[in-house]
């Protein structure tokens, strides 16, 4: 079943090490609600099945007012069907989810939310400049389950320098005492063009350390794995049969829209990118044209973007499939290119799937980089 991914670029605040598409400013939230509904119309036939998923992201969803979701999810059940059983997912910020909110929320189709808790210590939260608390970042869970939200997701971050292992693994246990079905952990990333990359350039922050990275990644995989959580993505954790829909259906590469500014969309051969601008993307919308771009994908492409997805995941990458979509060559160059990493025990294969091994996980941009082909070295082998 197909999705749709909606981003709402609208933040209270930048975080220190994001580079999202967002704005701080509300002023045109209703232009911008707009916008995206006209986009999801002129976009409608592009979709033959029912939705499976929608997910907001963004930006801060949780900033947008019922009327404007409402607007939205009325569009959406004009021009197409959903499931009964659709994840509907909402990404909201800790601070954002006070009652009267949630109460609304809860009028709505929305049956999941994603929660950017981040870090139960306050300090970690000023230190990342987080709109919310260290209070709010717990209150606002139980909040959500007394509310009858059970389906939660909880986002966490390690491998920045205020996060030593006894402050993780505390962050760990408080997000299994929730008894939430699904935890989000990534690493802390320095992305150019932000506050924190400034600060580091600057010598005002203290660099990220890859080491504590990797150390921290083996302590969370290794204590989610006693709570009974499947690592069924590298960055994401759930209790038996709780995997997100949506973004499991993007690992594995089924199609879905992708609507709002700087939002991507895929139909199996093509990928269709969003003008990362406010303006431009309202003027477009309003003048009844898309604002994308479209990245027709060779076959290569496509290829290499199942490496790095299905990689990333328990399922694996299976030998089989590649023969079946991309061909007997593919699949045997694959073959070929995985035995370095085969003695390496990074990567294991069983019945012609390969998945990471422990060690592996720690390497995996690097395996799938090195499983990628280029046209001209399949042009040769045709």
């Amino acid at each position: 079943m197909s999705g749709i991914y909606i981003h709402i670029p609208f933040c209270k605040q930048a975080c220190h090490y994001c580079d999202f598409h967002f704005s701080t400013s509300l002023r045109y939230t209703q232009e911008m609600t707009d916008a995206i509904c006209k986009e999801i119309v002129m976009k409608k036939d592009r979709i033959k099945d029912e939705l499976g998923s929608i997910y907001f992201g963004g930006g801060t969803p949780s900033l947008l007012p019922e009327k404007s979701f409402q607007q939205i999810f009325d569009t959406i059940t004009r021009h197409f069907a959903i499931t009964t059983n659709a994840e509907i997912t909402i990404e909201a910020n800790p601070d954002d989810l006070n009652a009267a909110k949630i109460a609304v929320l809860r009028q709505l189709p929305i049956n999941r939310f994603s929660i950017g808790i981040q870090s139960f210590f306050e300090e970690d939260l000023r230190w990342m400049n987080r709109a919310h608390n260290a209070v709010e970042a717990e209150t606002c869970i139980k909040r959500s389950q007394d509310a009858g939200f059970e389906n939660l997701s909880l986002d966490l971050i390690y491998g920045y320098p205020l996060l030593t292992d006894s402050k993780l693994l505390e962050n760990i246990n408080k997000a299994i005492s929730f008894q939430t079905p699904h935890i989000s952990a990534y690493a802390m990333t320095v992305e150019p063009r932000t506050a924190l990359a400034s600060a580091i350039k600057k010598g005002k922050q203290v660099p990220v350390n890859d080491e504590q990275a990797a150390a921290q990644f083996t302590l969370l995989t290794e204590k989610l794995a006693i709570a009974g959580f499947d690592q069924y993505e590298i960055s994401n954790f759930s209790l038996p049969g709780k995997h997100a829909v949506h973004n499991t259906n993007y690992w594995r590469g089924i199609p879905y829209l992708g609507i709002g500014p700087s939002a991507h969309g895929f139909d199996g051969f093509n990928r269709y990118l969003n003008v990362a601008n406010n303006a431009h993307y309202m003027n477009f919308l309003e003048n009844g044209q898309l604002a994308e771009t479209v990245e027709e994908l060779h076959i290569c492409d496509r290829f290499n973007e199942y490496i790095m997805t299905s990689l990333r995941t328990m399922w694996g990458t299976d030998l089989r499939k590649i023969r079946v979509d991309f061909g007997k060559v593919f699949a045997e160059e694959t073959k070929k290119n995985l035995d370095i990493f085969k003695q390496r025990k990074w990567v294991t294969e069983q019945n012609e799937v390969v998945t990471l091994t422990a060690d592996g996980k720690l390497f995996a941009d690097y395996i799938a980089s090195e499983l990628f082909l280029l046209p001209e070295e399949i042009a040769e082998k045709i």
